[in-house]
This record gives structure tokens, sequence and C-alpha cells, in this order.
């Protein structure tokens, strides 16, 4: 599936919810399906910055593919990381650069995240493509 293809499917899911008690529960859930960043990934230098929760984002390059794993020690940021992981893991570097990110503002979340939240939400999405901009590089 392409980045915009696994993000219209995830705006349709959200939509299911009628409140934001229910699209909070499911977030949750999405969290605990996570692929875990190994322990050993768990280090200073792979924690997002500008995160009031602890997230670690590791990256690697697996046939042109980046692939990612995360984890935090906070259920909604585990949730929120883990959307984007789902939108952004197992496509190609360039795409990644490429893709918008619309699709959070369609299921409405950033207006539902305290303001902490909320610049932890944009500090994940750019590190994500920080990612993607240096492994682009090394393909190049």
């Amino acid at each position: 599936m392409t980045i915009e293809e696994i993000q219209e499917e995830i705006v349709d899911e959200f939509s299911m919810f009628d409140d934001w008690m229910q699209r909070y529960e499911y977030m949750i859930e999405l969290g605990k399906s996570l692929p875990l960043i190994n322990e050993k990934y768990k280090t200073e230098d792979n924690i997002i910055k500008g995160c009031q929760s602890k997230v670690w984002v590791h990256a690697e390059l697996e046939d042109d593919k980046l692939v990612f794993t995360a984890d935090s020690d906070a259920i909604i940021t585990k949730g929120i990381i883990a959307i984007l992981i789902r939108s952004f893991s197992n496509q190609r570097p360039q795409d990644i650069i490429n893709a918008d990110t619309d699709f959070i503002d369609e299921i409405g979340l950033k207006e539902h995240l305290s303001p902490t939240r909320a610049n932890g939400l944009v500090s994940m999405i750019k590190q994500l493509k920080l990612y993607a901009v240096a492994y682009q590089t090394q393909l190049n």
C-alpha cells in the first residue's frame, strides 16, 4: 500500500467512532500493536526531542525501504507514534519525504491533544522525515 492509501485507511477507521473517548481507546489499542524498538536502541540518541513523554524511534533500511520501530512510556503517545509508523514504515525514503500529513488533521488528532502532546506529534513527524532524508542521502 502507498502512504496515501494507508492514511486514507486510518481516516476511515477513525471516522467509525462517534466521540473522542472511543478514538483515544482505539489509539491505545493501536499502541499495543506497535512494532517495538529493540531495548538496545532505547538510548538518548533515539529519543524524540520535544515530546513531553519519552518516545524512542529507530529506523533501518531494508530493501530500499525504511522500517521503523518505536516505544513510549505513555499509552496515548504510544498510540500516536503507532499511527505515524503504520503510515511511514516499509516505504521508500523519498516517498516519506514527499508525503503530507493532512490525515492527522482529518482525524482531528491535533485539536484533541494538549498543546505539549501536539508539539510532540509535530516532533515525531519531523524525526521520521529526518530519518527519511538521512537514508535517502545514503541511497543517492
